[in-house]
């Protein structure tokens, strides 16, 4: 139990790290009027389209939260499984909202930053990237954080169960659940933002090149707008809700199998643990990605590879203490091995 106030806090310090990259960000000058102007025209596109994928998502979360209710009515499931299903569609949708809002605002910062220093245009990139990151994993922790909190206190002190053991089931159960509704939103928000980024790419594209002969991205191509609308509903707001759904589904999956495995609640609470210990090494990792001038593209990626590689080792140091406090001595050192082969893996690939 003692492990969940730390990712309660992890939620917390994720989102205060992110509303600050994005307070930095937005005090950063939009340049002159030209980029301003194209910048707000991307943002509006993409927040309109937004608006109107949401109205129709939201019609297809009604209806199956009408069916799980009915389904819970009649005995098949708990009734905290439709509110977890909407709860993990919002905030995987809300994820990628943050994240689309974000980059619209630090396109044109960003040109105007990388236009003075190119040291000064990368961390602006990087921060305003490092919003949706950190958005992603505050919204997931906090949503995990609440769910356990309350079906904690629900089924001790409102509908107490017979036994530890049970009461780590239908915790765990439930939490899954909304994993089921951020996966939801992902398809939506992946598949239809990717189906308008290449509609619009394509169509661009041959506007430009093909009928008017001019080059990609010409500013005199209008058609430009809404393919830079679809980069953005696309790869930002559709990654934003399918990293969102990745990484809670990651979490409760692995918290099932714990259970299963018989570690109760110790082994519910590594994989959470690890996660709120990884927000705090990640933002200490985003301090040291920094370049000189007149650095090539090699140098910018190795620049973003040591940020990573600080986050890496700080979070293998903090693994082998978290998975020793938490699981017995017999199992300890076999998970962290587990822990350090996915990890590797990651950077390596």
């Amino acid at each position: 139990m003692s492990a969940m106030y730390f990712v309660a806090a992890g939620s917390v310090l994720a989102l205060l790290f992110a509303a600050t990259m994005f307070a930095r960000v937005k005090k950063e000058p939009q340049g002159t009027p030209q980029m301003a102007k194209i910048s707000a025209a991307v943002s509006n596109g993409a927040t309109a389209y937004l608006k109107r994928q949401y109205k129709g998502v939201a019609i297809f979360f009604a209806v199956v939260f009408v069916i799980l209710l009915i389904m819970a009515f009649l005995g098949f499931l708990s009734f905290f499984t439709p509110f977890a299903f909407l709860t993990g569609g919002f905030f995987s949708g809300l994820s990628g909202f943050i994240g689309m809002r974000t980059a619209t605002m630090a396109n044109c910062r960003t040109a105007n930053a990388a236009s003075n220093s190119l040291n000064k245009g990368l961390r602006v990139a990087f921060s305003a990237g490092s919003v949706m990151g950190f958005t992603v994993v505050g919204l997931g922790l906090l949503d995990l954080s609440i769910w356990y909190f309350f079906l904690h206190f629900w089924y001790t002190a409102i509908d107490p169960v017979a036994s530890q053991e049970i009461l780590i089931q239908n915790i765990t159960s439930n939490m899954l659940t909304f994993g089921m509704g951020a996966s939801s939103m992902a398809l939506f928000a992946r598949v239809g933002g990717g189906i308008f980024t290449k509609a619009a790419d394509v169509g661009a594209d041959l506007v430009g090149k093909v009928e008017a002969g001019i080059p990609e991205d010409d500013p005199r191509n209008p058609a430009v707008i809404a393919d830079n609308v679809g980069d953005n509903v696309g790869d930002v707001a559709g990654m934003g809700a399918d990293l969102y759904e990745s990484y809670v589904g990651s979490i409760v999956s692995t918290s099932a199998l714990a259970v299963a495995a018989g570690f109760d609640m110790q082994g519910v609470g590594v994989p959470m643990l690890l996660a709120a210990l990884g927000v705090l090494c990640s933002i200490l990792g985003t301090f040291f990605v920094k370049t000189k001038e007149g650095a090539s593209q090699k140098n910018l990626l190795a620049a973003l590879r040591t940020g990573t590689y600080i986050s890496s080792v700080l979070i293998a140091i903090c693994a082998w203490f978290a998975i020793h406090w938490l699981l017995p001595a017999e199992h300890a050192t076999g998970v962290f091995i587990a822990v350090i082969s996915g990890l590797a893996a990651g950077v390596i690939i």
